[in-house]
């Protein structure tokens, strides 16, 4: 199962404010308003998104950290990498005014989407209304309860004898490729390649979105292993709660940070057998070294 992410477009600043160009500025007329929203299956570019956002009135907001894709051709990408089939049935997580969901629908998938932003949640219902393959849930991505809505839509397409298909994902992180002994490295890269295989595929500038923020964005694909493919560790609960715990003293080394295990003796021992220093820090080991470190605390603990 095939699994793609968009890294996640940065916060506004004070740099970059929510404002629309003079030529997109006010508000619909009620009349007009209807003719602003971008239909299904038309394409979304530049003029098409701002006209979207405008026809409900909405400026981009610095809370929500909201910047919207303004080049149809890396929805197209995007979708491409994720290798989109027909009876796909695809989380997104914001889908803004629906330009990545227009392309995921025209491509045969079907969309459940969590959108926090009510005005966004109308926008995007009222926009696909008349299509069956799109649900949209006004929720925190958080704080949502994911698995029952996933199993419920797909208990429905069996019902319905649709086509099974993979679950893919649009969303978020800084997860490939990581440099060690770098602030970019975290907890959430162990816990990625411990499950999956991580790809980089393509680069998106930053001068695709409104607002225009201030680093490029990146497409990644997610490559999920078989259970039997996972590293060998006694315990995943244990194991990911170590690897938690070693980087919650954030540059402290692991003989401090993970002192509640056993001793500071005892993980000095088990680093020099997995090749490492007594003075190791979290952001220096591979997965390999933490399954590794693991496994031997564990045994002794």
């Amino acid at each position: 199962m095939a699994i793609s992410f968009l890294f996640p477009n940065p916060p506004l600043t004070n740099r970059h404010k929510s404002t629309l160009p003079a030529a997109y500025s006010g508000t619909c007329g009620a009349k007009k308003r209807a003719a602003c929203i971008v239909c299904a299956r038309s394409q979304d570019d530049y003029h098409a998104t701002l006209k979207a956002l405008n026809s409900k009135g909405r400026f981009p907001r610095k809370s929500l950290g909201q910047h919207y894709m303004l080049n149809s051709e890396i929805n197209d990408q995007l979708v491409g990498a994720a290798n989109i089939q027909e009876g796909d049935l695809v989380l997104e997580i914001g889908p803004g005014t629906g330009s990545l969901t227009n392309v995921l629908i025209n491509a045969g998938a079907t969309v459940l989407a969590i959108e926090k932003d009510p005005h966004m949640v109308g926008l995007v219902t009222e926009r696909f209304a008349s299509t069956e393959r799109f649900k949209v849930l006004q929720e925190n991505f958080v704080k949502c309860h994911i698995r029952s809505h996933m199993l419920s839509l797909l208990e429905s397409r069996e019902s319905s004898n649709a086509n099974a298909a993979y679950a893919k994902e649009e969303t978020a992180m800084r997860l490939v490729k990581p440099s060690l002994r770098t602030s970019e490295y975290r907890p959430i890269n162990i816990f990625v390649n411990f499950y999956s295989e991580p790809a980089y595929k393509f680069k998106v500038p930053r001068t695709s979105f409104f607002p225009q923020p201030n680093v490029d964005a990146a497409i990644v694909k997610f490559k999920l292993k078989q259970a039997t493919d996972y590293p060998s560790v006694a315990s995943t609960k244990s194991f990911f709660s170590m690897v938690n715990s070693a980087f919650n003293g954030k540059r402290k080394m692991l003989r401090k940070s993970l002192q509640h295990l056993c001793t500071s003796l005892v993980i000095e021992k088990a680093l020099g057998d997995v090749g490492l220093p007594p003075t190791s820090r979290p952001e220096e080991l591979t997965l390999d070294d933490f399954v590794r470190l693991h496994n031997l605390i564990v045994e002794v603990a």
